[in-house]
């Protein structure tokens, strides 16, 4: 394998996912973090879609942090999709499932009110009632660590600060959710994805939007 250039963004999940693949894989990488809000010009010419991540690999550029997860599982052992080909593709779908949840995370620190706050709070509820009623435990589909793992990780990451906020009712009363949640955030490759102020860093984000979130923060400060 060439050497690899891991292009990212130090709260971007999406970036997380590549690098705990990697991590999961011992497969060593330089990372490159850049400003979303300054995009470097050699950036731009590189990614089409302005996006990260993005893996280097020789001259050529990777985009989509899924293609990047395919990409390391076609070069890179140990695999961490199954070898069944119907259980992979429902790996995949669950993965996907992963991306959808991401965006309405989004669309929680986003919402601009209470009553858009409590729908996105209830969509995710919703969401994590499906993934509870399917993981096996310790992870996604039992005792392996697999990629969709290496998706719900940062997932879950965004309600460590989240649950200092406050109480949304999003993961209560789900135990199977709850003991995948503690089994991920005890794995060296979760732990190690993000720099150690990421927290704050997250915080500060949460902050700057203006939105209902931002105001329960302000309140709670005050």
């Amino acid at each position: 394998m060439p050497d690899l250039t891991l292009i990212s963004h130090a709260l971007c999940p999406y970036v997380q996912r590549a690098v705990i693949s990697l991590k999961e894989k011992g497969q060593p990488f330089e990372r490159v973090d850049i400003d979303l809000s300054n995009k470097p010009d050699w950036f731009l010419a590189v990614s089409p879609t302005g996006k990260v991540p993005v893996l280097r690999v020789r001259k050529a550029a990777i985009f989509e942090s899924n293609v990047i997860l395919e990409f390391l599982e076609d070069t890179v052992a140990p695999a961490l999709h199954p070898a069944d080909p119907v259980r992979r593709a429902e790996h995949r779908s669950w993965m996907e499932f992963g991306s959808a949840t991401l965006a309405d995370i989004a669309g929680l620190y986003s919402a601009p009110d209470e009553t858009a706050f409590a729908a996105k709070a209830q969509a995710l509820a919703e969401r994590f009632a499906r993934l509870e009623a399917r993981v096996v435990g310790p992870f996604f589909d039992g005792a392996d660590f697999g990629l969709v793992d290496a998706v719900f990780g940062p997932v879950f990451r965004y309600f460590d600060v989240l649950d200092r906020i406050g109480d949304f009712g999003v993961l209560s009363a789900k135990p199977e959710v709850a003991a995948w949640r503690a089994a991920l955030t005890a794995r060296p490759s979760v732990q190690t994805a993000v720099t150690p102020d990421y927290p704050q860093r997250l915080e500060a984000f949460f902050k700057a939007r203006g939105a209902h979130l931002s105001r329960l923060m302000l309140d709670q400060a005050a």
